[in-house]
């Protein structure tokens, strides 16, 4: 089909895809690759800062949020969940239709830090709307606790991917549209708005500076990391290459991104791969990216396998790198770059 055409079916399938590949039969080693099992389609993960706990998301079925014990490697689902709350802040999210009824499918993730025990978490959801979903979260018990505050929904024709929180108030969201996305702003008392010079095809993962002045987006149908100005004029735009179709983007330890995605020999493969076909060729990746500098430093190429066929996320934890993925993949993949 033409090219415009694969890359709108290709959008597609990363947006909605479920269990295409076959399950891992065993939380075998890889060498001196580890494995958390037994979560399907851990598509994104966040760190709830000061704790033990990594948030994932996962789409499949009506979809869930999951958290990960980083020391005993349990994981648990907390999101429906009997012990999680619904609570509308009404001056905030108002416009909110309510709480969701059934359909979740959570993607993209992102936390800000809150007082003592209590950060936020925000989970752009797929499923009864289109729209980011605020929770409180409350990390004092033996798992963390969510408390439903309200949701964003999405512009009209709009498909949200990627949320990041401002230090302001407010979030941006990426637009992933392989012709033509752009990245939107949110704030309670200005709604949406897009943000100038953020026009790119296939904007997908996201983070902010400490400051907000600087984002940070993952490029994928370019195979780049781009940072573009927030609030300065003129806008500044830097786009570096990585090799690889960027899905998700994450900040490390020392300060630096961790770049993480898919690269395939050609177009079609990456389409075939996703569909539970041939996998020969794809392989998951992450890079290291220097925020100010842009230098690139290539860290994990995983060919895919049943073990994980399809990369998405890498997070620092400790002295690891954890790799998150869809297409069917049981494990979390767990590296020492």
């Amino acid at each position: 089909m033409p090219k415009q055409l694969s890359l709108l079916f290709l959008a597609a399938t990363l947006l909605l895809c479920g269990t295409t590949a076959a399950g891992a039969e065993r939380c075998d080693n890889d060498g001196e690759i580890r494995f958390l099992c037994g979560l399907t389609n851990g598509e994104d993960l966040v760190r709830l800062p000061g704790t033990q706990w990594v948030i994932a998301s996962s789409m499949v079925d009506e979809g869930a949020l999951y958290a990960i014990d980083t020391g005993s490697g349990s994981i648990s689902r907390i999101f429906p969940a009997a012990a999680a709350g619904s609570d509308q802040d009404q001056i905030r999210f108002g416009a909110c239709p309510g709480p969701l009824s059934s359909r979740f499918r959570p993607h993209g993730l992102a936390v800000r830090a809150g007082t003592g025990a209590n950060p936020t978490l925000y989970a752009v959801g797929h499923g009864d709307r289109e729209a980011v979903e605020i929770f409180d979260v409350e990390t004092s018990g033996t798992l963390p606790r969510l408390t439903w505050r309200g949701c964003v929904v999405a512009p009209g024709g709009v498909s949200l991917n990627s949320v990041t929180p401002l230090p302001e108030g407010g979030f941006v969201a990426t637009n992933f549209n392989t012709r033509g996305g752009q990245l939107w702003e949110w704030h309670a008392a200005l709604g949406w708005n897009v943000v100038p010079g953020s026009e790119m095809r296939g904007p997908n993962g996201i983070v902010a500076s400490a400051d907000g002045r600087w984002l940070f987006i993952g490029g994928w149908v370019d195979q780049a990391v781009v940072r573009l100005s927030r609030g300065q004029q003129p806008v500044q735009k830097a786009v570096v290459s990585v090799g690889f179709h960027v899905d998700n983007v994450r900040w490390a330890a020392d300060g630096t991104l961790l770049a993480a995605g898919q690269y395939g020999a050609a177009g079609a493969s990456i389409g075939r791969c996703l569909n539970g076909g041939n996998c020969q060729g794809v392989a998951s990746r992450a890079a290291r990216v220097d925020p100010e500098t842009l230098k690139v430093e290539q860290l994990i190429n995983y060919p895919s396998s049943q073990r994980l066929v399809f990369g998405t996320v890498a997070l620092q934890v400790g002295n690891e790198i954890w790799l998150g993925g869809i297409a069917g993949g049981e494990r979390i993949a767990r590296f020492y770059p």
